[in-house]
């Protein structure tokens, strides 16, 4: 239930597919922000004669100056027996995506070409960023190695299914869930997390915004972990590794560092080390960081009281070049 003096409303589930479609309409532009674009369309894909399927839709990404992608999207239901079928679905549609990419990009661009705010966005885009047209746009995010993306919006997420997706799967499969309330005068609250939502600060209100902040995606090497000082002593100085983290699918290539925030009374980041690798914790969905070296000082890098950043309570994203240079956490993120 969500609650207030005046209001309550209760959960109330999606019945078909078709309904939490809708609902992915509706909030849209509050989930993805507005540098990315979500397409409603369903197009057979895949090359003739070899596995072919209907994705959900398409979510272009232009969060980053340097490197827009394409996610393929699967929406789901949880009651549907999701394991197997997502599983499936996926792996399915990384075929389709590397056997007939030109396929892809027809209906991307044909979807696109529906919406004319849209196509602008791109081209745009394109013009602003060195892709010199749509059509170049559209092959950088589809042609080449490492190109897939997938993206599940389903209205509850099962351990289970995280962990499934993250064992199995060489690519990025990125999870959102988007549940529904209602109150007895049929007024109507989503809730949801906004995608990649706790990359980075100055990343989000890019999102938010239209505007640009001062990382790009493409350059985040740096993941920033809250360690309290006894794990941070035995673990993070003591086994030159940290575990049971929760990182983004898209972000797991682009880490080579990892820092620590030392949580109250020392309150600031102070030790920073290369990351040798990155596996899956135990049969968890979260993910060990092994270093390359013991860790080093870094900093301190204090927070401030009264800051514009607050104190990390999960992972946070940033760049090492901007932790060396930062003198406080709000320089940090």
């Amino acid at each position: 239930m969500l609650w207030s003096a005046s209001k309550a409303y209760e959960e109330e589930p999606f019945e078909t597919e078709s309904e939490l479609e809708a609902a992915i309409n509706e909030v849209a532009h509050a989930m993805f922000g507005s540098s990315r674009i979500y397409l409603d369309v369903k197009k057979k894909i895949g090359a003739k004669g070899k596995t072919q399927n209907i994705p959900d839709g398409y979510l272009i990404d232009l969060a980053s100056t340097k490197d827009p992608r394409l996610f393929v999207v699967e929406v789901e239901l949880a009651k549907h027996d999701p394991l197997k079928h997502i599983a499936v679905q996926i792996l399915e549609f990384s075929l389709s995506f590397e056997t007939s990419p030109q396929v892809v990009k027809n209906a991307v661009k044909g979807a696109l070409l529906t919406n004319p705010t849209a196509t602008t966005q791109c081209q745009n885009y394109a013009t602003s960023y060195g892709f010199d047209n749509l059509d170049y746009l559209l092959e950088k995010m589809i042609y080449g190695t490492d190109r897939f993306n997938a993206l599940v919006i389903i209205d509850e997420l099962p351990d289970e299914l995280e962990t499934v997706l993250i064992s199995r799967f060489k690519f990025p499969v990125e999870i959102l869930t988007l549940q529904r309330y209602a109150s007895n005068a049929r007024e109507i609250l989503y809730k949801f997390d906004p995608f990649l939502e706790d990359v980075g600060g100055e990343l989000r209100v890019a999102v938010e915004t239209g505007t640009r902040g001062d990382i790009d995606i493409s350059d985040i090497d740096t993941i920033v972990v809250p360690a309290r000082e006894e794990g941070f002593k035995e673990t993070f100085l003591g086994q030159n590794c940290w575990y049971a983290i929760r990182i983004h699918a898209t972000m797991l290539s682009r880490i080579r560092y990892i820092a620590a925030y030392r949580v109250a009374p020392e309150s600031a980041i102070t030790h920073i080390a290369a990351v040798e690798s990155i596996k899956q914790w135990k049969d968890t969905n979260k993910y060990i960081l092994n270093f390359a070296a013991p860790a080093e000082p870094i900093g301190p890098i204090p927070l401030l009281p009264k800051a514009k950043v607050k104190a990390p309570q999960a992972p946070r994203y940033t760049t090492r070049s901007r932790l060396v240079q930062a003198k406080t956490l709000d320089e940090a993120f």
